[in-house]
């Protein structure tokens, strides 16, 4: 645990010094309050902050409430170092966040009964987050595949949408469904059509790059993000992806299993607005015309429209 200590008086910064080092946690001492406030935007974000009331620069309590104002930040425990005893001064460091007070001259079992407290607070804190996160990716994957979630790809693909509508970005959307994936489950049955659902979206996973995002649209269907929007890189990417599947059987305690993909993509332009659903729409027209063609194929939107079929025929 990292302790900052910020006060002016050097003998009171030695003193704090020794016995904070002497109880085994790691000081930064800092000698006024802009050393202080900048010691607390650094990378290694002190867990607990000693903060003498008055100091040149910025006092404690400007501290707190610069602290306190900041969202997202990591949370400091602040106990303020401060002669002042009366009520009104006290309640006036609680009110602008700080979290417990040490009167001056302090006493050193105080001290460290004090800093323990906080301590178990800043730990419980961190607890809190991370349960919070792992809450948060809990959301935000699909239990079976561990691709995104519907919901998650939807909001990623809404912020491609507002990227493309303000700089004109093109990008790609490819719609994706196992072929006879109801035999499989009938077959062998749910379980064993969710260890194969599983490896198809690692397969998947495996052929993205940085910057393309998959996720679970339902059942046996996956929605895939991609940019820049080119026909000819979503056409690369779906080969890329049906490849993967089709060229070995999926490995399942039940023994191999064959399967084939089947994929339908479009293109947001950027040109023009357009919305979630309609890229959508566009997908599963594609993919649509890949089932009834034959499966284990790619389609392109573009070869679904009326021009392109009669100049086709």
């Amino acid at each position: 645990m990292n302790i900052l200590i910020a006060d002016d008086d050097a003998t009171n910064r030695l003193i704090l010094r020794r016995f904070l080092e002497k109880w085994g946690y790691q000081v930064t001492a800092t000698e006024n309050g802009a050393q202080a406030w900048e010691a607390m935007q650094a990378a290694q974000v002190p867990g607990i902050a000693l903060l003498d009331w008055m100091m040149p620069e910025m006092d404690g309590i400007e501290i707190c409430r610069r602290l306190r104002a900041q969202s997202g930040a990591p949370y400091i425990y602040v106990i303020l170092l401060t002669a002042k005893s009366q009520k009104q001064d006290i309640l006036a460091g609680f009110a602008a966040g700080a979290d417990d007070y040490l009167s001056k001259p302090f006493d050193t079992d105080e001290l460290a009964a004090r800093v323990r407290a906080g301590l178990r607070v800043v730990e419980l804190h961190a607890e809190l987050l991370q349960s919070r996160q792992k809450l948060q990716e809990m959301v935000s994957r699909d239990a079976t595949t561990g691709l995104w979630s519907r919901a998650a790809i939807f909001d990623l693909i809404d912020s491609e949408l507002s990227l493309s509508r303000r700089e004109g970005m093109p990008f790609g959307i490819l719609l994706a469904d196992i072929d006879h994936f109801k035999v499989v489950n009938d077959q062998y049955g749910h379980l064993i059509g969710d260890e194969v659902l599983l490896e198809v979206g690692n397969r998947i996973s495996r052929c993205l790059r940085r910057h393309d995002a998959a996720g679970r649209y339902g059942g046996e269907e996956f929605l895939i993000l991609t940019r820049p929007g080119k026909a000819e890189g979503l056409l690369s990417l779906g080969e890329r992806i049906r490849a993967e599947i089709a060229a070995t059987p999926m490995q399942t305690s039940r023994g191999p299993i064959s399967i084939t993909l089947s994929l339908g993509f479009t293109i947001c332009p950027g040109s023009h607005p357009t919305d979630r659903r309609l890229l959508i729409d566009e997908a599963d027209s594609a993919l649509y015309r890949a089932k009834h063609t034959g499966r284990n194929r790619v389609v392109d939107f573009r070869a679904c429209q009326p021009e392109t079929e009669s100049a086709i025929a």
